[in-house]
């Protein structure tokens, strides 16, 4: 279930809930009681990045995420007229 912000735009009262995607927003103030609590907008929790980790993903000891061909593929030049220095390969 997805964690929502809501603030309360009278007393400024904020506040994480967690609810179901189908559930119908809050619009009631659990501090002040006036209607117009309203969810807000806020970053997501997790990062996505280079090769398919999460930066929250825990990688293990020291080792390294990509295998062990890639590794050898990236240090040999590339076969070809460009001499590996371009984005084709």
């Amino acid at each position: 279930m997805p964690i929502y912000e809501y603030r309360c735009p009278s007393c400024g009262f904020q506040k994480e809930h967690l609810q179901k995607m189908s559930d119908e927003p809050l619009s009631v103030c659990p501090a002040c009681g006036t209607t117009g609590y309203a969810k807000q907008l806020s970053a997501a929790g997790f990062q996505l990045k280079g090769s398919g980790w999460y930066a929250t993903d825990f990688k293990g000891g020291g080792k390294s995420a990509a295998p062990a061909a890639a590794s050898t593929a990236e240090s040999a030049p590339a076969a070809g007229g460009c001499g590996g220095g371009c984005a084709c390969h």
